[in-house]
């Protein structure tokens, strides 16, 4: 989406704001405030969810301080309108355009754009084109909150989400998957109109759960599901909240979670809170995998993006570990390459696992036999800007994953030249001490060749890993204190 020459002109349009004295970080913010009333307005409702007296047509033809008086006043208007979702659209929203001749020609040149007959999910797409062209812009800072395109569509095809199930995304960011999902399931039911009306109105209203913590980025979250035809209830499909918090217990219990939760250890309001964790730590990743097996039905299942901190700490780490493969089906890894995410830094996975019960085996083993790992991170291509991630690089572990959603297909391993291999949960306890951080293939990089990591690359790793060490160390003090009281 990034290529479509509408996500350009869009995109362009920032110049504008950096004239204004707007940095990066409020450029899609801006921007989004305008764009969602020039969007509604291309869809041409007479019943449009927003008041006539707060609509794209009243900015136009209006001029200096009245254009940009008028445009405070819109804002003000809708953040208090009876239709909750546009009222959590708009709450607190104030521009930070000071010139109304950046103003004016902000709103002229959204308005010459060609947009033809794009109909909703046309726009929506637009929408997400302009979110990912944000992220992508390393001096943005939005990478944190944008999970790559290729990598969900990939999740997403083996997870195979159904009509009918709830679907959860506990750290939703720009609600990419909430969007993807929708969008495999709107594929396989003719836009849903193969779906009776009441169930329609589950899959608009009821279907997808998110919660953000952030109050801008839930904001693009909003507008992005609302403009793909998911309104949820109450003030919208994704909640404003922390998940770590209270407020995460009161999200609906899943059938799918799909989520990348953030990474780095809890600090100030991002801390837990939950009086419903049994393992306390301050490493993000870690409590989040507390949730996704507290938050997901038994038979549910998950696909979930974490670093491989995750896989090899030990102390709580190893515990948390313990009680996934206790709990839960962890069948399978995917060892994702580097640099694929905007944020570098930081290797990650995907884990896929199916909850079985809170209630042990009665022959005390674990609900977690086989543990399939796909290694498409050794030896893999440099991800950038100048060889971005496709779909295709996922296309031999889709094949490998198999048809069954929970990973239930028959798998061949492929030995110790492949990149497919099996380990049982014995060997993983035994020979591993229960750390998943399992590897095999020769890294060809270490074969005296100069295609080493960048200097950049290598100390954006350490610093992560030194993070996570950090703030293991922390909770361990954290818990020492605790005792000693």
């Amino acid at each position: 989406m990034t290529d479509n020459p509408i996500v350009a002109r869009l995109w362009a349009q920032c110049d504008i704001l950096r004239d204004d004295g707007i940095n990066y970080s409020d450029y899609v913010t801006e921007l989004v405030l305008l764009l969602f009333l020039k969007m509604e307005h291309e869809l041409k409702e007479e019943d449009g969810l927003l008041p006539e007296d707060a609509r794209w047509g009243r900015l136009l033809g209006l001029d200096g301080m009245e254009l940009r008086d008028t445009y405070q006043d819109m804002l003000l208007r809708l953040s208090r309108i009876k239709e909750k979702r546009i009222a959590a659209i708009y709450a607190d929203a104030q521009s930070r355009i000071r010139e109304p001749r950046h103003l004016k020609a902000l709103i002229t040149n959204l308005d010459g754009i060609q947009w033809f007959d794009e109909n909703r999910d046309g726009l929506g797409d637009l929408y997400e084109g302009l979110l990912e062209k944000n992220a992508s812009e390393t001096k943005s800072g939005a990478g944190q909150y944008f999970t790559p395109r290729p990598l969900i569509e990939a999740i997403i095809d083996v997870v195979q989400p159904q009509a009918g199930e709830v679907i959860q995304d506990p750290a939703a960011g720009t609600a990419g998957f909430l969007i993807a999902a929708d969008r495999y399931i709107r594929n396989r039911t003719d836009d849903l109109f193969d779906l009776s009306r009441e169930k329609q109105k589950f899959q608009r209203e009821q279907a997808f759960v998110g919660m953000e913590l952030v109050a801008s980025t839930r904001r693009l979250a909003l507008m992005n599901c609302m403009l793909h035809d998911i309104f949820g209830t109450g003030e919208g499909a994704v909640r404003l909240g922390n998940t770590l918090g209270p407020q995460g217990k009161t999200l609906k219990n899943a059938d799918v979670i799909l989520s990348n939760p953030p990474f780095g250890s809890a600090k100030g309001g991002g801390g837990a809170t939950r009086d419903d964790f049994t393992f306390k730590t301050s490493n993000k990743q870690l409590l989040f995998v507390q949730h996704f097996i507290r938050s997901l039905k038994d038979g549910g299942r998950a696909a979930v993006v974490l670093p491989d901190n995750v896989l090899f700490e030990s102390g709580i780490g190893t515990d948390i570990r313990q009680d996934l493969m206790k709990k839960c089906r962890l069948h399978t890894i995917l060892r994702l390459p580097t640099g694929i995410f905007y944020a570098q830094g930081v290797k990650t996975n995907v884990l896929f696992f199916e909850k079985i019960s809170n209630t042990p085996r009665e022959d005390g083993k674990d609900h977690t036999n086989t543990v399939w790992i796909y290694d498409a991170r050794t030896n893999a291509p440099k991800f950038g800007k100048r060889a971005p991630l496709t779909k295709e690089y996922f296309a031999d572990f889709i094949q490998a994953y198999g048809d069954d959603a929970k990973g239930k297909a028959l798998r061949t391993d492929t030995g110790e030249t492949g990149r497919w291999r099996s380990f049982s949960r014995e060997w993983i306890r035994k020979e591993k001490g229960d750390s998943l951080d399992i590897s095999w293939l020769k890294d060809e990089s270490l074969d005296g060749s100069d295609d080493m990591p960048e200097p950049v690359e290598l100390a954006q790793e350490t610093l992560a890993e030194l993070e996570a060490a950090i703030a293991e160390i922390d909770s361990l003090l954290k818990d020492i204190s605790e005792t000693n009281d």
